[in-house]
């Protein structure tokens, strides 16, 4: 009986047992030529996905600055920096914070620290980042990105 099944499986099967190396080689060129149009459009938007991480940061810093201020009376300064929303700076009183968790809040994506700048009257801070070139000025991914723009 289970000499009947192997027969007709055999029968059914023919003589196709595997891919031929044409049939392979269709295919790979086919992954390649999608690999190679869908690629740089995926890079693109990653790079896009960092300059928009970089601009929300930009603008979550700036509240965490604000919050700063409400507590303590100012911004922080120069000197003290973003860094004065990590550790209590020595004439900061009121301070409660961290307003940060963590130091590597204060890095932009492309792992630069973020460029913090108060006003010579300490009433107004712009923080902001060079982009992916970490140089100023730059068009699409090494664009600077500000909380004054």
């Amino acid at each position: 009986m289970m000499w009947h099944f192997k027969k007709r499986a055999k029968r059914a099967l023919g003589d196709e047992s595997g891919y031929t190396l044409l049939e392979l080689l269709v295919v790979l060129v086919i992954l390649t030529l999608i690999v190679g149009i869908a690629g740089p459009v995926v890079l693109r938007q990653f790079g896009k996905a960092k300059a928009d991480t970089a601009r929300i940061e930009v603008n979550r810093l700036v509240t965490d600055l604000e919050f700063f201020r409400v507590d303590v009376g100012r911004f922080p300064t120069d000197a003290e920096g973003l860094s004065g929303l990590l550790s209590q700076p020595a004439d900061a009183a009121g301070w409660s914070g961290p307003y940060l968790p963590k130091a590597s809040q204060a890095v932009d994506p492309w792992g630069n620290a973020y460029i913090y700048d108060v006003s010579d009257d300490g009433q107004s801070v712009v923080v902001s980042s060079l982009g992916a070139d970490g140089a100023a000025g730059g068009t699409g991914e090494n664009a600077d990105i500000s909380s004054d723009s």
